[in-house]
């Protein structure tokens, strides 16, 4: 858990984003710290899926300032953004399905090592990309499914499997786009669980609907409505909130 003494890592200060007359983020202002974990929830098309995308490079701010770690990261590509340190996953699985959970993950250590395909110079002979690889499978927890087709594994091992694609590059801020959407009260549980064990050393942002996942894995929280951050706080103090109970959780705060 971090703390007030914590250094902000990420920082966003009017942000704004339109699409035509169509304004979709309308100023948003936010900062997170660094080792905490710091949720955005809100109503459907409150913005949050775009928020994730002007942070992480998919799409271009229309307006306002974008910092990590004290750099302007305006309009920058994903993979730039990458490489400074931040990493995300998407609310709907990518993984390459023909390839095994192996394969997928010596993807994701072979783009932080720099390294790139190259017939004369196999993957498997690079011992220290094999090492990484097969130490990440430990981490999330699928080493015994290493040689599984992504395709053949069951969907919360997918999810897993794209969260290791995530570390794997070796980003210290992460971004979680419903990482629990679709599964059962048991996969929930289990997952909340690993990205409580694999984000111990980063800092976590996180959009999730579940609110019984925001309030038990996460330090503050973020509300978003019609794109704008409508509070910011700890989750009891979003829970005891009047305007944010009136604008979204209702009687599920109580």
């Amino acid at each position: 858990m971090n703390t007030n003494a914590d250094p902000v890592v990420l920082v966003l200060n009017d942000l704004q984003k339109s699409f035509g007359d169509l304004g979709i983020m309308r100023g948003v202002n936010l900062a997170v710290r660094r080792g905490e974990r710091h949720a955005v929830i809100g109503p459907n098309g409150a913005g949050k899926s775009t928020l994730f995308n002007l942070i992480s490079g998919a799409l271009p701010p229309s307006g306002g300032s974008i910092r990590l770690n004290g750099r302007s990261i305006h309009g920058f590509a994903p993979e730039r953004i990458n490489r400074m340190g931040l990493a995300r996953s998407f609310q709907i699985t990518s993984v390459f399905g023909r390839m095994s959970a192996l394969e997928n993950l010596r993807i994701g250590v072979m783009a932080r090592h720099g390294v790139r395909f190259d017939l004369f110079s196999p993957v498997k002979a690079k011992r220290r990309i094999n090492d990484d690889a097969h130490a990440l499978l430990e981490r999330i927890k699928l080493r015994h499914r290493a040689n599984v087709p992504a395709a053949d594994l069951t969907y919360s091992e997918q999810r897993s499997l794209e969260i290791g694609m995530t570390l794997a590059t070796g980003a210290e801020m992460i971004l979680l786009d419903e990482p629990t959407a679709g599964m059962s009260r048991e996969e929930t549980a289990y997952m909340v669980e690993l990205i409580r064990e694999v984000t111990t050393d980063k800092t976590l942002m996180v959009v999730e609907h579940d609110m019984s996942v925001v309030f038990g894995l996460c330090d503050r929280i973020s509300v978003l409505v019609y794109g704008t951050i409508l509070a910011t706080g700890t989750p009891d103090e979003i829970r005891a909130s009047q305007p944010v109970r009136d604008a979204y959780l209702g009687t599920e705060a109580v």
